[in-house]
């Protein structure tokens, strides 16, 4: 939390084609103003940017400065994923539905994500919205399975973003997104239990 602007290293921020990131360096700064610094940059450079809000209220002084700082940078992501507990704490409702997901949605949006556990995740586009199913495994710890979601996700789009405009392709991204998240809650730990592109290939193949 003690990372300033000046400390950025703006030639790797600018070479990005995706930048990703979440709302914990909001919270104080110099930190803060750094995160909005490295936005910035990587959108006049022409990256992606990918928001993970990754709600940890502990770390907030209030729900309140929470909902308020998450929401701050709303309109910069291209991409935004959120829990079904997220979409729940910011829009206030207690609905997980399409019209609770779509009062989240802002005009330069080009993906929403909300992310149901172990009953898949639900995406909407400008021009069409539907559901993927999650895989059935055997769950011992659920931690980093947001982030292998999101990770395969990326790897899938960086290289061709007309993918977030075809639904076909876009479930087939997101069924891989699905099962790299499965997989990493079959293990322990966050970075240990992340799968190869392979084991999710495997999955895949396994079906639902």
């Amino acid at each position: 939390m003690l990372l300033t602007p000046d400390e950025l290293n703006l030639e790797v921020i600018r070479s990005a084609k995706v930048f990703h990131y979440g709302s914990i360096s909001l919270i104080v700064e110099p930190c803060r103003s750094a995160h909005l610094k490295a936005m910035e940059v990587a959108k006049e450079a022409g990256a992606l940017l990918s928001y993970d809000p990754n709600l940890r209220l502990p770390l907030w002084p209030s729900a309140e400065e929470a909902r308020k700082q998450i929401k701050s940078i709303w309109d910069k992501a291209d991409v935004i994923k959120v829990s079904d507990v997220e979409l729940e704490f910011l829009t206030g409702s207690d609905k997980i539905d399409d019209e609770s997901a779509m009062s989240l949605w802002h005009p330069n949006l080009k993906l929403l994500l909300v992310t149901l556990g172990d009953k898949g995740c639900n995406y909407y586009t400008k021009n069409f919205h539907g559901g993927v199913e999650a895989f059935h495994v055997k769950t011992v710890d659920t931690t980093g399975a947001g982030d292998s979601f999101v990770g395969a996700l990326l790897t899938k789009i960086v290289d061709d973003q007309s993918i977030l405009e075809d639904e076909a392709r876009l479930k087939e991204v997101l069924r891989f997104a699905c099962a790299c998240g499965a997989i990493t809650t079959t293990k322990k730990g966050a970075i240990p239990a992340l799968p190869t592109e392979s084991e999710a290939l495997t999955l895949l193949k396994g079906g639902a």
